[in-house]
Formats: C-alpha cells, structure tokens, sequence
C-alpha cells in the first residue's frame, strides 16, 4: 500500500512521544539535563554531516539567507513560540524527523510502489521513534505536533512521488539537506542552551535552496 511508510512513521513518533513524555517526569531532572545534552551533541554531529553534502557553499549559504529575511518578514519563529505546545520539541524534531534524503528518497520510493517501496520509511520510523522517546523526556508533548510536519512533507512527496522524481535531482536534494543541516546546527545549540537562535526564520531556506539550483546550477 503506498503511503504505508509514512503512516508506520507517524505511529512510532506518536508512540515514541507517549513512552517519553510520561517516563520523563519520573526521571530525575538531572539524568533529564543530561539527555537533553546528549540529544544536542548528536544533532550537532547530524547537522555536520547534512552540511557537509554541498557542492557548492553558496547555494545553503544564499538559500539560508533568503529564506531567513522571508522568515523574518513572516515572523514564523514568532508563530512557533506563540503555539500552545513547546515550539522547541516540534521544531526540533520536525527538523530531526525531515530534513535530510533518507525523508526525501524514502517517500519518493514508497510513492512510486514496487518491491520493498516502504523499506528506507520503515527503517526511518524505527530510528525516529526512538529519538521522540529521547526528545519528548526532555522537551514534552511538543514533539507530537512533528508527526502533523511528517504527513505534510512525506505524505506530499509520496502523493505527488512521480512529479518529485522528475523535478528533485540529486544536486537539489543534496544543496537542500546541506542547508537543513546548518539549521539543525542552530537546532543542537539551542538544546545546549548555548545560543538562542531563531531557526523557524529559516525554514523557508529549504523551498529557497532547491529553486536556486534549479536555476544557477550548472
């Protein structure tokens, strides 16, 4: 069944959510800093090598800029704080959960149908909910609210799978996820408590980065 992949994913961060949210407020707040750090480091390191995908540093570089002045202009970082649930976990874990290819790849595959076709969604599902168990001990009910980011982005690349096949290259997806991994270097600093930075502002990077490929790249 297409689209099986993304239904499996959502269910594990839901139930990730559930297992960490209510174990979480019986953990001592100590152990619970200590997780948050850990979960900080880690994005760091996946942040890293997101980034290190580029060919070409202008492209994230000019897509991130771009896309933060529209974010700006927007006040999309604002929006997220005024959410009745914690922006932290759902920006977080919306970022953890969908930027990169496997996000992409996987939904176009399982989009397109064919032997295996949910096999790298199924994988992701099980990875993503273990880190909604982490996420949520530490930063709440706000994570749950990724699941709504996970059927928008790989419900819509597995619905329109065909489409996206022929208009994301490579290029594009790699210039995109290297630009989604600075955000979620912005993302680590924030769980280290190290710099508050504004990434909703720069989410629109990731529609910005594409379209500049499409258009400069050679």
């Amino acid at each position: 069944v297409r689209g099986i992949g993304t239904v499996v994913n959502v269910g594990t961060v839901l139930l990730g959510t559930v297992v960490g949210a209510l174990v979480g407020n019986r953990l001592p707040e100590r152990v619970r800093s200590t997780l948050l750090s850990g979960v900080g480091l880690m994005v760091l390191v996946i942040g890293v090598q997101q980034a290190l995908r580029t060919d070409n540093v202008v492209f994230p570089l000019a897509g991130l800029m771009i896309g933060a002045i529209a974010g700006e202009l927007l006040h999309l970082e604002d929006r997220l704080d005024a959410l009745p649930a914690s922006s932290d976990g759902f920006v977080a874990a919306s970022l953890v959960f969908c930027v990169g290819p496997l996000t992409i790849l996987g939904s176009i595959q399982d989009g397109l149908g064919g032997a295996g076709h949910a096999q790298l969604l199924f994988v992701k599902a099980a990875l993503d909910g273990l880190v909604a168990m982490v996420f949520a001990s530490t930063l709440g009910w706000g994570v749950a609210l990724s699941a709504v980011t996970i059927v928008v982005v790989q419900g819509g690349l597995t619905l329109f799978a065909g489409a996206a096949d022929r208009v994301l290259t490579t290029r594009m997806i790699d210039e995109m996820s290297a630009a989604g991994g600075v955000i979620m270097l912005g993302i680590g600093l924030r769980l280290l408590d190290l710099r508050k930075v504004r990434v909703g502002s720069f989410l629109p990077a990731l529609v910005v980065v594409p379209l500049l490929v499409a258009a400069f790249a050679r």
